[in-house]
């Protein structure tokens, strides 16, 4: 740690609290290790922070960890796949780092954001966030990083409480509501490639957003698996390619935004894609239809004619030196011949010379005219 100090004596040990929340303290260096090799942690906070390095890989495969949040840092690499193994998380987000690379397909195998688990709203899923007082850890930015705990003005009626964008905003997350809240965000990144259509089997996931990225390729059909989503951004990237008309069974989606990137085609308009309007695809000169005001004919046609513009450019250009030089071998051969002509022929060369002559008197009698 850059001058706030050594490791703390717990941090070294498996004396973690099982919920740390230690955000906007101006913390830097790396991410210790600890944290993600403890069994017992449940909420690890550290947004908006100066951490920087990359995200350890070091993940304990029986983490009870159901809260990640590292936003707002400045994190570098590759999202580890290791993060796959945290099979209890419910919110992760990695958003406003400096992440590279594609996102992890195996996320997928992360238990509480797939299908077929019924804990979600079961028993199971009641995790205990009514806590004691001493099992919540803060990071102050001391001289020393002295752990201080919740003293009176914390109780154990008030639990946990986690900030998560959603729909554009962020909203708090208590031990109220927690229990039922999963979210995935990754915005704000540099992440490349294409996104996995294992994704798309993320069924419990309700907000998921891969904004401003550089995330090439179309919108997997298996999206339209999202039955729980409620929140889906994809604006400010690379995609192409059709709005597939299966989104439109995603009943219970609120908010889909994926202006801005290179997408093409009719707008579905069916179930919740009716009440989108023209801003949620702004930015896509492709797409069509009643929501944006614009033709499909129209442009339908404009892709097309856009497409062969590139070919007819190039057989233009040939075209034209084709020209060039037909033009230049006819006037040199015309020259040639001319003069070959004059050379032999005394009368024309005569004929010439006076042509030359009247020509020239017909010059000077008009320059006379309109300069006197």
């Amino acid at each position: 740690y850059r001058g706030l100090g050594g490791m703390p004596a717990w941090l070294q040990g498996q004396s973690l609290p099982p919920h740390y929340c230690c955000f906007q303290h101006s913390l830097c260096g790396s991410i210790p290790k600890a944290f993600f090799s403890s069994s017992k942690l449940m909420t690890l906070d550290l947004g908006d922070n100066k951490f920087s390095g990359s995200i350890p890989h070091q993940i304990n495969g029986h983490s009870e960890l159901r809260v990640l949040i590292l936003r707002g840092n400045y994190l570098q690499g590759h999202i580890p796949n290791q993060l796959s193994k945290l099979g209890k998380l419910g919110i992760m987000d990695l958003s406003r780092n400096r992440l590279n690379g594609s996102i992890p397909s195996c996320f997928v195998n992360v238990s509480l954001w797939r299908a077929g688990n019924d804990d979600l709203y079961g028993s199971e899923r009641e995790f205990s966030w009514s806590l004691d007082v001493d099992s919540i850890g803060i990071y102050f930015n001391s001289s020393n990083l002295d752990l201080e705990f919740y003293g009176d003005d914390y109780t154990a009626a008030n639990g946990v409480q986690v900030e998560f964008v959603t729909k554009n905003r962020y909203e708090v997350y208590n031990s109220s509501n927690l229990n039922y809240m999963t979210g995935l965000d990754l915005s704000c990144n540099e992440l490349t490639g294409e996104i996995p259509a294992e994704i798309g089997e993320l069924q419990k996931v309700r907000a998921l957003n891969l904004s401003h990225n550089y995330l090439s390729g179309s919108i997997p059909e298996s999206f339209s698996n999202l039955k729980m989503t409620e929140s889906l951004d994809l604006c400010h990237n690379k995609l192409s390619g059709l709005i597939s008309p299966k989104l439109t069974e995603l009943n219970f989606l609120s908010n889909f935004n994926v202006s801005y990137n290179n997408l093409s085609g009719l707008i579905p308009d069916k179930g919740q894609f009716g009440t989108f309007d023209e801003k949620s695809y702004k930015g896509n000169l492709g797409l069509c239809g009643p929501t944006v005001n614009k033709s499909c004919t129209r442009a339908e046609a404009n892709p097309a004619t856009s497409s062969y513009q590139g070919e007819d450019e190039d057989e233009s250009a040939i075209d034209m030196v084709s020209f060039n030089w037909s033009f230049g071998a006819s006037y040199v051969t015309f020259m040639l011949g001319l003069f070959a002509i004059l050379w032999l022929n005394s009368y024309w060369r005569w004929l010439w010379f006076c042509f030359i002559d009247a020509y020239t008197a017909l010059l000077n009698l008009i320059h006379s005219v309109f300069c006197e």
